[in-house]
């Protein structure tokens, strides 16, 4: 295990407050690739939502798991997942970039399978599986974790945005694919499963 510190003080890249600066780039980064993706798709007419939007149960469709979340139906589909993405993503980052990653990657494969599986009849686009795996993986971490601080952001994140759970429920508008908010749900709790601290006494691995 290397030392991580210097001088009897922690490394800069080991501060809350240089995690917060790196969450902040992490995640605007994301969200800015989001926005030129719009315009791009703005300026030809929505046209890539029809190439690389998730087609289910279509042998081509695996394929667009990996690019229908950095797809959107209009502007304002994604202005309604930007903040979301930035809380939740920022929340996540600050438990290191290792964590934001897995958690994204598993709420972003969960996403599209459960879509792919028992999706409708139209394309699906949009980033909101990434958002309700972002917001499942906070909500569970803390329980796995026995951390009474996650535990207590989990009840504040509940309290101010658990209305948005009945996105996962089949009988919300027609246009939203609650498929995917399902899988990036679960996705997320499997993130929180997978990353979740070894209880004391267990056996710990070098590093």
């Amino acid at each position: 295990m290397l030392d991580s510190t210097r001088n009897g003080r922690p490394r800069a890249a080991d501060t809350t407050a240089a995690r917060a600066r790196k969450g902040l780039l992490v995640v605007g980064s994301f969200v800015l690739v989001l926005y030129v993706i719009e315009i791009i798709n703005t300026l030809m007419l929505r046209s890539l939502n029809g190439t690389f939007g998730l087609r289910p149960r279509s042998p081509d469709g695996l394929l667009d798991i990996l690019t229908f979340p950095l797809l959107h139906a209009n502007l304002a589909h994604l202005f309604s997942n930007t903040l979301p993405l930035i809380i939740f993503g920022f929340l996540v980052l600050l438990s290191g970039t290792r964590v934001f990653f897995t958690t994204l990657a598993l709420s972003w494969l969960a996403s599209g399978v459960v879509v792919w599986l028992i999706g409708g009849f139209n394309v699906t686009v949009g980033a909101s599986g990434l958002v309700f795996g972002l917001f499942a993986f906070l909500l569970v971490r803390g329980f796995f974790n026995r951390n009474w601080w996650q535990i207590l952001l989990s009840v504040v994140l509940f309290l101010t945005y658990g209305g948005i759970l009945f996105g996962i429920l089949p009988t919300v508008a027609g246009y939203v694919s609650w498929q995917a908010h399902l899988g990036g749900a679960v996705g997320g709790v499997l993130a929180a499963l997978l990353l979740s601290v070894p209880r004391a006494g267990a056996p710990r691995t070098r590093q």
